[in-house]
């Protein structure tokens, strides 16, 4: 008998096509439940498939479509296997019961997760207090108590709470010591277990919840180190916050419990309805805002977000919050240390000073993105090997430049707390309050707003756990403190001016804190462009209506000043910079080209008959395919179907294993879409022998059951932007693009990426040549004052020490080497995710 007649026998009319899986599936349960028993022993199958099939690999985008068609067919497979479905007619008591535990499924997890948030939180908090008063000095009464503990009760200390000398540089030593040791812990922490704890996670979040995936990134290791880390880097010193973080954190619970339930454990697209309620309690105990935080989690996070997933945002920021203040951390009912409350009301004149703080905030955001850019190109392109090492110099250098400034040797919440507060009845700090040291006042704010400006460009993106909400609101407060000091200044020289004829004769007329408050909204939306969101956490922060309309138009100004300079905030930025595949829908572009231009011509197509096994697993092992059309022949390229790397390897490999005999390599493989119906055989790849020697390549191994016959396609002549909109509202792995039936190409979201980068590269070309040519010179003087450095302390020590020419062990130590526990995807894995060269 001819080799070639078994796929020859098999070959099918052209105009047949093989329904998709996601509808061979469902016909196979709604089969089942009109009680046809040839499907049953095909149902534990079906569940593996779908458990098997999904598993997404690293680094590549889920499959909405399929996805959802999956929760149906696992719902139906559910029913069908609970015994005694059907009674006379009545669905049984087991299946009521079975189908009120799955829905309220999603409500228990929620449950669990916003309850692990408020718990983590309180006690970071608690640890990131401590830590931060460690570098100042120590409780003679309990070394565990923080100095508002220690000193409770009281305004300016107390005598229980010790500085560590009586002679002031010894204590400016220790506190750079403290803040250098808290950072390179972190650092080391997050560099030998956690390389994914590093950063905000807010940018990665955005892309995970919208179908990418980065495996590791969500982890329990993950978790624990951020956990860890993320009090000492705030301790530390450095310009970075804890509100970013959290959210990364927060998610990293809700991906870590719901593994625990097969509901979410075997569905990706489930799974992220979850982390956009998670991301929702991360801002909530961060700012002690629950509505804000299911609003930030509407305006930022999540690109899909249903009326089911509002409604478990809504519940899990609330249960977190609940948690966190039956903690109760702070001891004062305060959920965050720097809520306060306002009882005054503000007057029409203030709007103009309300304007000039909107300005500086949409200012204040385009020159940090744009600049911290810079310096992220530059760490990526030279400092990777010593992300230890900068993050400790980073450290010192931060302790060293803020100790003598009383607004940024205090942590950033705390000077905000101090920051916020009205004058009268309140403690004054340092001589805030007093009109006498106003000039000094403000020359002292002024010092700290540049100097934390350019702290956090520097600061953050560093490999530690690392926030800007908190730094950025900091320098907002500080800015706007001295705005309010100047307009009260004013006031107090000029009291009968027409200007302030709406003051009170007999009570303050202007109210410095309030500024602050306003200036930490306005540098919070500049930096991450957000709007609704801000207005209603700054509202939660103080309970004060009357307010609202000034953090309206505050924030108001600051969006139309922060548009003139590029839509997107920083995380919007970071996405772009790291070349994740995410379309935002922020910006619309008009490219003015069809999909061809963007497509790749060069596609491995496999021909419906005609392969063998070898050849196919050939093909498997190349790392850059993650699926293959399925065409006719190679000369005609009529396009039948398309077939999943996963799903393709999956089968082959439950072949060898369920397979008793050994097949030859030059087995011939089979794609034809079958005319059968797919309910009726398990779906498993079909072995057909025609001869009893197997050594002969007589086998034909059919694998249509695992065919996609119905995958998106398009025109070549389809405008990209289209293209690009149907990515991001189906939510497709991979578009093909056919022309008469013809397959002439195909495009993924990174395809479309690349063009896009390529035409914005194309627009300024001399501007980041310059940029590059300054990093290189700066690179240069690095490496001439480290020479240098390492060369006095050579001479200094009489050759006893030596730095840089240290042993491999230590090397490595300070390069952030060492077995990596979770996350490790990213050691090998991240440059291939980068879409340009930025």
């Amino acid at each position: 008998m001819n080799p070639q007649s078994s796929t020859t026998s098999l070959a099918q009319p052209e105009h047949l096509r093989r329904p998709s899986v996601s509808s061979r599936f469902s016909y196979a349960v709604s089969t089942a439940e009109r009680g046809e028993d040839r499907i049953a022993p095909a149902n534990n199958q079906i569940e593996e498939e779908i458990a098997e099939i999904k598993r997404y690999e690293d680094f590549t985008t889920i499959d909405w479509v399929q996805d959802a068609a999956q929760e149906r067919i696992r719902r139906n497979l559910q029913r069908r296997k609970t015994a005694g479905i059907y009674d006379h007619g009545k669905v049984s008591w087991r299946y009521r019961l079975w189908e009120s535990y799955d829905a309220a499924q999603g409500w228990i997890v929620v449950t669990l997760i916003g309850a692990a948030i408020g718990l983590n939180a309180a006690f970071l908090n608690i640890i990131t207090e401590w830590l931060a008063d460690t570098k100042t000095g120590y409780c003679t009464t309990a070394f565990y108590l923080n100095e508002n503990f220690c000193c409770w009760g009281e305004d300016n200390g107390c005598p229980e709470w010790h500085r560590w000398a009586g002679f002031e540089p010894v204590n400016y030593i220790i506190y750079i010591v403290f803040g250098t040791i808290f950072a390179f812990t972190a650092a080391t922490l997050v560099k030998s277990f956690a390389p994914y704890a590093a950063g905000s996670g807010i940018s990665e979040i955005k892309c995970i919840i919208a179908g990418f995936v980065m495996k590791g990134f969500l982890g329990f290791w993950t978790l624990l180190i951020k956990s860890i880390a993320l009090p000492l880097a705030i301790g530390s010193g450095l310009s970075v916050g804890k509100e970013g973080p959290s959210v990364h954190y927060a998610v990293c619970t809700g991906h870590v419990i719901s593994r625990f339930f097969r509901k979410y454990r075997n569905n990706a697209s489930k799974t992220r309805e979850i982390l956009s309620a998670c991301a929702a309690a991360g801002v909530a105990v961060a700012f002690g805002s629950p509505i804000g935080g299911v609003l930030f989690s509407l305006e930022e996070m999540s690109s899909h977000f249903p009326l089911k997933t509002l409604w478990r945002s809504y519940f899990c920021a609330l249960v977190a919050t609940a948690v966190l203040a039956a903690m109760n951390p702070f001891r004062t009912g305060q959920l965050v240390m720097f809520q306060v409350k306002y009882d005054r009301t503000w007057h029409l004149f203030e709007v103009i000073p309300y304007v000039f703080i909107g300005i500086f905030g949409g200012l204040y955001g385009a020159f940090v993105i744009k600049w911290n850019l810079r310096v992220q190109s530059f760490r990526k392109k030279y400092l990777t090997k010593w992300a230890v090492l900068e993050a400790t110099i980073l450290a010192a250098g931060t302790a060293i430049i803020c100790y003598p400034n009383a607004f940024l040797r205090i942590d950033m919440t705390e000077s905000m707390e101090i920051l916020f507060l009205e004058c009268e009845g309140a403690e004054d700090y340092r001589g805030l309050c007093e009109q006498d040291s106003m000039w000094s006042n403000i020359i002292s704010l002024t010092l700290a707003t540049v100097i934390r400006v350019l702290l956090v460009i520097i600061s953050y993106g560093c490999k530690v756990p690392a926030g800007i909400f908190v730094p950025s609101m900091a320098i907002g407060a500080s800015f706007g403190r001295t705005v309010g000091i100047i307009m009260q200044g004013i006031y107090h020289a000029h009291p009968d001016s027409m200007f302030f004829s709406a003051c009170p004769p007999d009570g303050p007329c202007i109210t410095p804190g309030t500024y602050a408050f306003l200036g930490a909204a306005a540098a919070l939306s500049g930096i991450m462009h957000l709007t609704v969101s801000v207005v209603v956490i700054m509202f939660e922060l103080t309970g004060a209506l009357t307010y609202i309309l000034p953090t309206m138009i505050v924030v108001g100004v600051t969006k139309i000043v922060s548009e003139l300079f590029g839509k997107g905030g920083i995380a919007d930025r970071m996405i772009w910079f790291s070349g994740f595949p995410f379309l935002d829908n922020k910006e619309e572009h008009n490219f003015g080209v069809p999909v061809s231009t963007v497509m790749t011509s060069d596609v491995v197509a496999i021909p419906v008959h005609g392969m063998t096994l070898e050849s196919i697993e050939t093909l498997l092992k190349e790392p850059h395919y993650q699926g293959f059309p399925i065409v006719e022949n190679v000369r005609n390229n009529i396009l039948v179907g398309y077939i999943g790397r996963t799903e393709l390897r999956y089968a082959i490999d439950r072949l060898r294993r369920d397979r008793a005999v050994t097949l030859d390599p030059q087995a011939r493989c089979n794609f034809s879409p079958a005319g059968v119906n797919p309910a009726l055989t398990p779906m498993t790849p079909t072995v057909t022998i025609h001869q009893m020697d197997l050594s002969m390549p007589s086998a034909s191994v059919d694998f249509s059951r695992y065919v996609d016959a119905t995958p998106v396609t398009v025109h070549p002549r389809l405008p990209l932007e289209t293209v690009m909109d149907m990515f991001r509202k189906i939510g497709p792995r991979v578009i093909l693009i056919e022309h008469h039936g013809k397959l002439t190409g195909l495009v993924t979201v990174k395809d479309c990426l690349k063009y896009q980068f390529k035409v914005e590269a194309a627009e300024n070309p001399r501007e980041q040549h310059e940029v590059a040519q300054g990093q290189e010179e700066l690179w240069r003087i690095m490496q001439t004052m480290a020479t240098w450095f390492s060369d006095k302390v050579a001479d200094l020590s009489g050759g006893h020490i030596k730095l840089g020419s240290g042993s491999e062990e230590s090397s490595a130590l300070l390069r952030g080497g060492g077995q990596i526990m979770d996350g490790d995807e990213d050691v090998g894995d991240v440059d291939g995710v980068e879409l340009a060269n930025r």
